[in-house]
């Protein structure tokens, strides 16, 4: 995915993102923000597709950032996370904007003009809001020509692996209040085809209500995506391995997951017991039966990887371990201390995945222990792996997380959604969590000699500036900071803390922070380090490219 040192760094052609948005490729030197869409301000609740997802692309590219990474854009299920949705191939619907709907003519501005700004995301006010006004552009968008039939029919056929399922799933689960679709008549649960047949029927209206939903996400992400592109920006992504129990991904194909006659699992996920936990982490989703996707060629994931390269331009896969080797924990078990490793489906599913679909535009999260079985797998593919800066100073000077360790095929971040953020790290009293006071207090130490040297003075308010300046300088030819980390945000702008079920997905960046001072400042890291991605050319080099092209 790196281009050769000969070859020159230039933006995309502006009419070719307007008809393709073509993926970007890992650059050989370039660098990236990560802040999820829900955490944009904006006045509906949550950060969306709309405005203020243009204005930080433009924050992006003043800054000379390449990459906007963000987390799952799937629909969300329990507890609002990305990382537990509903589907692992649809769009959120509510990162749908309601602004972009009224500039479209489907709805009015008088009904959105409700003020749901906050420092922090109201999920539940969100969706009352997005589904009235969703449900009445909806009636609109039926209303008006025939051209839109067309518009909804050929999407259907672009999008018939997963639609089906997942239109009827969701048309189901609100004629059921909401249960669990193992609590369905046994037929539906079952999912028999007489009984869906019926169900189609039956339900054809609503069906044809969730399609449109998923229609509105689909074109306001190309265009998301065509605005990034013209300005130089490419969109990273992020794939869980597994997916929710509760899902239309489960409910519509139960032959490839592990369960029992009743559709609930008999083993679940998880990781076993680490430094961060002594019970390990029970994750509790289905595990899949391999051997029955092998047999099927590993279709359900060809097709995921496909719709993902659709959206995105790189795409991180979580948990990139579980893919070689993943524990396997007895559904009966509360904690994850009684599992055992099984093996993964290894190169065997990235060969079919990349005979269908080409070059894979993969980052792998290898974070955990990285077995050389990972190793090897990660490399056959090429994919980079992930170094983050706040793992780095537990140990000594041969610890892989510190930046002069770092291979250049790497992505580096100073730390991830499931981190504090830096300056929460930092000055983490550590009353709870993994490390002790007295570790915590070594590792600031450590981190003060290695950013700054023997130097005397506070280093508190600058820690997220010389750990960004540590992760440029590196060699890793790509280097990903939440945006917490360049504001200098303490604990308050943590976005998920791992192991709590409330409290988490919730932070938003206030608009007044996206300042062209903030961007100047990271704009001089990025240019003095050699990450600059450049702006569009000035008219002598367009000139002297004309020219070479013509020798």
């Amino acid at each position: 995915m790196a281009r050769s040192k000969g070859e020159r760094e230039s933006s995309p052609a502006r009419s070719e993102c307007a008809v393709t948005a073509p993926n970007f490729p890992l650059t050989d030197r370039a660098s990236g923000i990560l802040l999820h869409l829900t955490s944009l301000p904006g006045p509906h609740g949550n950060g969306d597709l709309g405005p203020e997802a243009r204005r930080f692309v433009d924050f992006l590219a003043q800054a000379g950032q390449r990459w906007w990474q963000m987390l799952p854009v799937n629909p969300v299920g329990a507890g609002f996370s990305p990382y537990s949705g509903v589907s692992a191939f649809a769009g959120n619907p509510l990162l749908i904007s309601l602004h972009d709907l009224v500039e479209e003519g489907l709805l009015e501005a008088s009904e959105v003009e409700r003020d749901l700004g906050g420092e922090q995301a109201d999920y539940a006010a969100a969706t009352e809001l997005r589904t009235t006004a969703l449900r009445k552009a909806f009636e609109r968008f039926r209303a008006k020509e025939k051209a839109h039939d067309d518009e909804l029919d050929a999407f259907r056929e672009r999008t018939r692996f997963w639609l089906r399922d997942y239109a009827l799933f969701m048309a189901l689960k609100r004629t059921n209040d909401g249960a669990p679709w193992m609590r369905w008549e046994a037929d539906l649960a079952q999912h028999r085809s007489p009984a869906i047949k019926a169900a189609r029927r039956a339900l054809r209206d609503e069906i044809a209500y969730f399609e449109f939903e998923q229609l509105v996400f689909d074109r306001q992400w190309r265009a998301l995506r065509t605005y990034a592109c013209e300005r130089g920006v490419g969109l990273i992504g992020d794939a869980p391995i597994f997916v929710a129990h509760d899902s239309s991904d489960v409910w519509g194909n139960q032959s490839i997951f592990r369960l029992d006659e009743a559709g609930e699992p008999t083993v679940v996920s998880g990781v076993p017991p680490d430094y961060f936990s002594e019970t390990g982490q029970r994750w509790g989703t289905p595990l899949y039966r391999w051997k029955a996707l092998k047999r099927r060629g590993y279709r359900f994931w060809v097709e995921r990887f496909r719709t993902l390269m659709e959206r995105f331009d790189v795409i991180r896969l979580d948990h990139f371990i579980g893919f070689a080797r993943y524990w396997e924990i007895p559904a009966g078990e509360e904690t994850a201390v009684n599992g055992r490793w099984m093996r993964g489906p290894g190169r065997d599913l990235f060969e079919v995945a990349q005979e269908e679909l080409g070059v894979l535009p993969f980052i792998a999260e290898d974070l955990g222990t990285v077995t050389p079985k990972v190793r090897a797998l990660r490399e056959r593919f090429g994919m980079p792996g992930m170094r983050v800066l706040q793992f780095a100073f537990g140990g000594d000077a041969n610890d892989d997380f510190l930046p002069h360790r770092y291979v250049r095929d790497c992505v580096a971040y100073t730390g991830t959604h499931d981190n504090d953020t830096t300056v929460g790290w930092y000055e983490d009293p550590c009353e709870e969590g993994p490390r002790s006071p007295a570790q915590a207090q070594k590792e600031r130490q450590a981190a003060q000699l290695y950013l700054s040297g023997p130097l005397t003075g506070e280093v508190t308010p600058q820690i997220h500036w010389l750990m960004l300046r540590a992760l440029f300088a590196s060699v890793a030819d790509t280097a990903i900071v939440p945006l917490q980390d360049v504001l200098g945000l303490g604990s308050e702008a943590r976005m998920n803390t791992p192991g709590l079920s409330e409290g988490n997905w919730l932070w938003r960046v206030k608009a007044s922070a996206l300042t062209p001072e903030l961007a100047q400042t990271l704009r001089a890291f990025t240019e003095v380090y050699g990450r600059y991605r450049g702006g569009d050319d000035t008219e002598d080099e367009r000139e002297e490219d004309e020219a070479g092209e013509r020798d």
